[in-house]
């Protein structure tokens, strides 16, 4: 594994002769050639001449200045362009130094369909590529749900897919419990169905109180009409809204705000955001961006909004818990992107500064758990050294396990832990093939093998231990892969389960020892271990049965050479199944088009050379 060194020193002064004067970004790599840092400039000569500076740079950026071997700059027209393409840069490489949004999935919606007469109302995440409304977001596919169970007791319109709609006999059990009016069947004609859906675009327009005058207005008219019970349906749903509206809608806002807070705390950040959408609270979500060194609130909302909203919509205004240096700049940009105005705002009062308060009680809350649960694991770190008699504190650990059926479709996996806890990034599978099946030993040897190989080659960190779910056998060959790629400063610790399988009950075995260690069932090192051991079990059977199931699906003509996609597909028309082409003689099989006497014959022997070998 290659390390880092000093012998290329950069020559600053060189490089800052000739830099230009104009905005754009700034790429920094080390030695081994990896980025490090991205940044944003708008006078790019100034700003890379400010790291080289010492009087003006910080103890951690001299640290990080001490790395650099090159550096890469990007021209742009203006400062806005630059903060664009930092944001996308540091999303898709991640750098060390960087504050980092781990967190990058599609926001969630309500969507509300349009083509059919009777709209169905489900969630929707993804691009919106079907016609209907589009309502949200909301924080996570929680929050939709419950919304949609709300708007269920509100207004029954139906949620089922298109599918389950049109094959409909009879109603569902949705129906039996009130919350559909059995549009599949007949059961609600097509001008009530529509006044239903009117309501629940009003409701989730945010206008709750114009839809309870409405509902009333519809509930005289029904009492009028002597409809008592359309009336009491019209009651139920104004005492339910009055209900829903008094707990998710805040109380003097009718646009769409998000409310942004965050809190530090030893290298950790976390960023809480409540969503408000046309004046209703769609719930809220902590994020924990990346961070390798500590930064302030400000600096950790300023490069969250960016990085937050560069893929996704940004509403009128965004509240923050923090003065922000570029509260302009981003205002513009968003506002660019997005073709609206977006306002960011940090000094607000009343109503708003109260839920600005309860959003940086979340994110203080929310660090708190975070930083609990790093400072758990340290503990479990400290314990495991006690106890494995390690000279350092291990950084990192590896844990390898095996799962097959009956030496089938054999899956290693491997499961990376720092002293954060699991790094599912760094999580990796191996299909075994070319050994016998049901060889654990061969298995592990391949799976050790092929992960080392890529660590010399420079793909990833050195684990400081290896753990091997297994016995001594396990170990021996973890032990002789890494041998043979002259790797020999890796400690390797095998995971036996002991006489009885219990939990708390394991062995561990290593290498230069006859007798397998006895943890105390209660220490946390052994926690850690059987932690980090369950993990990589599950990793392992959910690969392998990704690939059953894949080999399940796998037609048995398509592991015949010379028969394509599209005779597969002749047959199986011409004869009308698998079965039928089994029973089907040579002749029978050459009388299709592109079938030919040599590809029926290896077709028949498929199916019929079991048969020969047992007579």
């Amino acid at each position: 594994m290659p390390t880092e060194s000093r012998e290329h020193i950069f020559d600053s002064a060189a490089f800052l002769k000739n830099l230009t004067t104009r905005p754009g970004i700034y790429t920094l790599f080390n030695v081994q050639g990896e980025i490090i840092y991205i940044g944003k400039a708008k006078n790019l000569k100034n700003r890379v001449s400010s790291y080289f500076k010492k009087q003006t740079v910080s103890t951690k950026q001299q640290v990080m200045v001490t790395k650099v071997a090159a550096i890469e700059v990007t021209v742009t027209h203006t400062e806005g362009e630059a903060l664009l393409l930092e944001c996308q840069q540091i999303k898709r490489h991640k750098p060390r130094y960087n504050i980092c949004l781990r967190d990058d999935r599609s926001f969630p919606y309500v969507y509300l369909s349009s083509e059919q007469d009777f709209p169905q109302i489900t969630l929707h995440r993804g691009a919106k590529n079907k016609k209907g409304r589009y309502f949200g977001p909301y924080p996570s596919t929680g929050a939709v749900k419950e919304s949609l169970k709300l708007l269920q007791r509100l207004f029954p319109i139906r949620q089922c897919d298109d599918t389950t709609y049109s094959n409909r006999t009879r109603p569902c059990l949705q129906y039996q419990i009130e919350r559909c009016s059995g549009p599949c069947v007949g059961l609600i004609d097509k001008q009530r169905y529509a006044q239903d859906v009117a309501s629940t675009i009003m409701f989730l327009e945010g206008k709750g109180s114009l839809l309870i005058d409405q509902l009333i207005c519809n509930m005289e008219q029904a009492s009028l009409r002597l409809d008592f019970e359309q009336a009491a349906i019209y009651r139920d749903q104004i005492a339910t809204l009055r209900a829903v509206l008094q707990k998710h809608f805040v109380s003097g806002e009718k646009g769409d705000v998000d409310i942004i807070a965050s809190a530090t705390k030893a290298n950790v950040a976390c960023v809480q955001v409540f969503f408000i959408r046309n004046g209703q609270h769609l719930g809220n979500k902590a994020y924990f961006p990346k961070m390798t060194d500590a930064h302030d609130p400000a600096s950790v909302i300023q490069a969250f909004i960016p990085q937050y909203y560069l893929d996704k919509p940004a509403p009128y205004e965004l509240i923050v818990s923090h003065e922000l240096e570029e509260s302009a700049l981003l205002c513009e940009v968003l506002s660019a992107k997005i073709q609206h105005t977006v306002i960011i705002s940090a000094k607000v009062r009343g109503e708003r500064l109260k839920w600005l308060q309860m959003a940086m009680t979340n994110a203080e809350n929310s660090l708190a758990g975070k930083l609990a649960d790093k400072q758990g694991f340290y503990a479990k770190f400290l314990n495991l050294q006690e106890e494995l008699a390690c000279k350092d504190l291990p950084m990192r650990l590896e844990c390898f396990d095996i799962s097959h059926t009956q030496g089938a479709q054999t899956v290693a996996s491997c499961v990376v832990f720092d002293r954060e806890g699991p790094v599912k990034s760094a999580y990796r599978r191996f299909n075994i093939t070319g050994i016998t099946g049901g060889d654990d030993y061969a298995a592990i040897h391949q799976a050790v093998y092929r992960r080392f190989k890529r660590l010399k080659q420079g793909e990833h960190q050195a684990p400081d231990i290896l753990f091997i779910d297994g016995g001594k056998g396990q170990v021996s060959e973890a032990q002789k892969a890494l041998a043979e790629l002259d790797i020999n400063n890796v400690m390797i610790v095998g995971v036996s389960k002991g006489p009885d399988r219990k939990p708390g009950m394991e062995k561990l075995i290593l290498v230069d020892q006859e007798q397998p260690i006895n943890i105390n069932a209660g220490a946390s090192g052994l926690l850690l271990i059987q932690h980090i051991r369950d993990e990589a079990h599950r990793f392992a059977i959910t690969g392998h049965r990704q690939r059953r199931g894949k080999v399940a699906k796998q037609s048995v003509l398509e592991t015949v050479s010379g028969l394509g996609a599209k005779r597969r597909q002749l047959l199986l028309k011409q004869f009308g199944g698998l079965q039928s082409i089994s029973c089907a003689g040579v002749d029978a099989l050459c009388s299709v088009d592109g079938i030919s006497r040599q590809l029926a014959q290896r077709i028949y022997e498929l199916f019929h050379h079991q048969d020969d070998d047992s007579i």
